[in-house]
C-alpha cells in the first residue's frame, strides 16, 4: 500500500509548484541581488516578489516588514536578543511552559549566563495558557513577551492578539512563534498589537532552511548576525534566492488553498479522531476542543506506551510522531503533556492539503488491534509485546478489524 504520511507538523512535502519557481535561480537567475547589474536586479526583483507574496499571507501592511531568515529557531532568536539588547534597563521574559525548544532553550540559556529572569506561564490540561498568571509577571521589568500562536503538539492556539495588547500596556515588545499557524489560520497582523512574528517554510509546504521574522514598521531591532548591508541592515549575508522565492511560492499556494487548510483538512482531522475514539476505549483527544489548528489531532491512549504506536505505524507505512520533531529523539517525555499534567502520553497525527480520505482509513484500519496487542500482551519488547511480534499479527492481512466499542 502506497505510505500514508501524518507528520505535517515535523515538516511538510515541498510543493511541485515550489520547486519548478526556484529551479531557475540555481541556474539561469543566478546573479546575486546586492548586485547593480542586470543579474542581480532581476534576482532583487524575485526577492521583493516573495516579500510581497509573504505579506500578503500574514496580513502585514507592508513589504520592508519581512527579514528572510533560515528558519523559525533563528527568527525566534533574533527577536527575543534583540529586544534584551534594545532595552538593557528590562532584565525579565515572559513565555509559557509549552513553547518549542528554540525559545525555551534560549530562555535556560539566558536565565544562566545573562542573569536573565524568565516568567514561565503554566497551561491547563486543555494547554490553554493561564491568563492570570500571564497578567501577574507583566511589570515594567519585562522586555518582551514570546508566546506561541498554536501549539505545535496539541493544536492548541493561544489569544496572541489580547496577550499582545496586555504587553503593550506595560511598555513590553510582543513577539510570537507562528511557525505552526502560518498557512493554516487567516492573519491579518497590520490590525494587531504583535511586534514580531516567526515562520518556517517547510511547515507550509516550502523548502528547509528558508523562513522570516516578520518586525512591525517602527519597532526598533538589533541585527544579531553582523556583515554587510543585505535585508535593510537586518540580517547581514547574500540572500539565499532559491529558498526565499521558494518560500514567498509556498505563501501565495497557502492563501489560495486557506479555505481547504480550514474545510477538507478539518474534515479529515475530525474523522480520524472520531473513528479513534469509536474504536479504541479509553482514548482522548488532547488540547483546547474550540480552539485547535484545524490540521492537528493529539489522541492519548490510556495504558499504551505512546512511543510504540509510531514505531509500529511506521513499520506498515503510516507516519505520525508522539511529540514534535525537534523533542521525539529524546527519551524524556513531552514537555508540553507534562506542562498540562497529562498522565499518560499521546500519539500526535498532522494533516495537509495533500492527504485524503483513504489515508484516514488506512489508520482506522490498523490502528485497535496495534493498541490492543500492546495493551494486553505484557513481552520482553520496551512497549510490552516487542513490535516484532505485534507485527505479525493477523490485522496485517486484513482478517482482523481489532475494533471494540
Amino acid at each position: 500500500m502506497r505510505p500514508v504520511y501524518l507528520d505535517n507538523n515535523a515538516t511538510t512535502r515541498v510543493d511541485p509548484d515550489v520547486v519548478r519557481a526556484m529551479l531557475p535561480y540555481f541556474t539561469d537567475q543566478f546573479g546575486n541581488p546586492s548586485s547593480t547589474h542586470a543579474f542581480g536586479a532581476s534576482v532583487g526583483a524575485a526577492i521583493k516578489k516573495a516579500r510581497r507574496q509573504l505579506q500578503a499571507l500574514i496580513g502585514a501592511q507592508f513589504d520592508d516588514e519581512i527579514t528572510f531568515t533560515s528558519g523559525g529557531t533563528e527568527g525566534d532568536n533574533a527577536a527575543i536578543l534583540s529586544a534584551l539588547e534594545l532595552t538593557p534597563d528590562r532584565t525579565e521574559i515572559v513565555t509559557s511552559a509549552v513553547e518549542h525548544p528554540a525559545v525555551l532553550t534560549l530562555c535556560a540559556h539566558l536565565e544562566q549566563v545573562r542573569r536573565v529572569k524568565v516568567h514561565t506561564i503554566p497551561v491547563d490540561r486543555r494547554g490553554r495558557l493561564d491568563l492570570d498568571a500571564y497578567k501577574a509577571a507583566l511589570s515594567p521589568r519585562v522586555a518582551v513577551v514570546s508566546v506561541m500562536w498554536a501549539n505545535n503538539e496539541t493544536g492548541t492556539i493561544f489569544p496572541v492578539a489580547k496577550l499582545a495588547e496586555l504587553a503593550k500596556e506595560i511598555g513590553a515588545l510582543f513577539h510570537t512563534d507562528a511557525v505552526q499557524a502560518v498557512g493554516k489560520l487567516p492573519m491579518d497582523l497590520k490590525s494587531t498589537a504583535i511586534d514580531m512574528l516567526s515562520l518556517s517554510g517547510h511547515k507550509l509546504h516550502g523548502p528547509k532552511g528558508i523562513g522570516a521574522l516578520w518586525i512591525k514598521r517602527g519597532v526598533h531591532f538589533r541585527s544579531m548576525i553582523k556583515g554587510g548591508h543585505q535585508q535593510h541592515g537586518r540580517r547581514a549575508g547574500t540572500e539565499n534566492t532559491p529558498g526565499i522565492v521558494g518560500l514567498g511560492t509556498a505563501a501565495e499556494l497557502a492563501l489560495k488553498f486557506m479555505d481547504d487548510a480550514t474545510t477538507r483538512v478539518k474534515s479529515l482531522r475530525d474523522r480520524l479522531e472520531d473513528g479513534i475514539l469509536q474504536r479504541i476505549p479509553n482514548t482522548c483527544v488532547t488540547g483546547d476542543p474550540m480552539e485547535r489548528l484545524p490540521n492537528t489531532a493529539n489522541i492519548s491512549f490510556e495504558h499504551t506506551e505512546s512511543d510504540g504506536i509510531p514505531h509500529l505505524l511506521s513499520r506498515v507505512g503510516i507516519a505520525c510522531s508522539s511529540g514534535s520533531a525537534c523533542t521525539s529523539g529524546s527519551m524524556e517525555p513531552s514537555h508540553v503533556l507534562s506542562a498540562m499534567k497529562m498522565p499518560h502520553g499521546a500519539v500526535r497525527f498532522s494533516f495537509a492539503r495533500d492527504n485524503n480520505e483513504e489515508d484516514v482509513e488506512r489508520v482506522l484500519e490498523v490502528m485497535p488491534a496495534i493498541v490492543e496487542k500492546l495493551r494486553d500482551s505484557p513481552g520482553s519488547g520496551p512497549y510490552g509485546r516487542s513490535p516484532e511480534d505485534v507485527l505479525s499479527g493477523p490485522y496485517l492481512s486484513g482478517s482482523r478489524t481489532g475494533c471494540r466499542s
